[in-house]
């Protein structure tokens, strides 16, 4: 079964082109492990909300957690935690 995911990403105050980089490099994992980053977006004004909302895509729960799990992106957890205030990852359906 196919999972689907909406990660909406809040930037820490003054950190948005870490959260940049960073996700520049654990999203280019992602094929690796038979997942396809299928939308990602960027707000252009500062109110509230998600700074980046993502669209991925897994094969299956096993490529998910080998995707978490991914010694690279383990490595980077000092910078995830710097960069990025809050992260949620939602369950969805792509309906369009």
């Amino acid at each position: 079964m196919t999972i689907k995911l909406c990660v909406l990403l809040w930037a820490t105050a003054g950190c948005e082109a870490a959260l940049v980089d960073y996700e520049d490099t654990v999203l280019a994992l992602i094929p690796q492990h038979g997942g396809q980053v299928v939308s990602r977006v960027r707000r252009l004004d500062r109110t509230e909300g998600p700074f980046e909302v993502q669209l991925i895509t897994f094969p299956d729960d096993d490529s998910v957690s080998d995707y978490m799990n991914d010694p690279v992106r383990q490595s980077l957890a000092d910078v995830h935690r710097r960069a990025i205030a809050r992260t949620e990852v939602i369950p969805i359906e792509i309906v369009v």
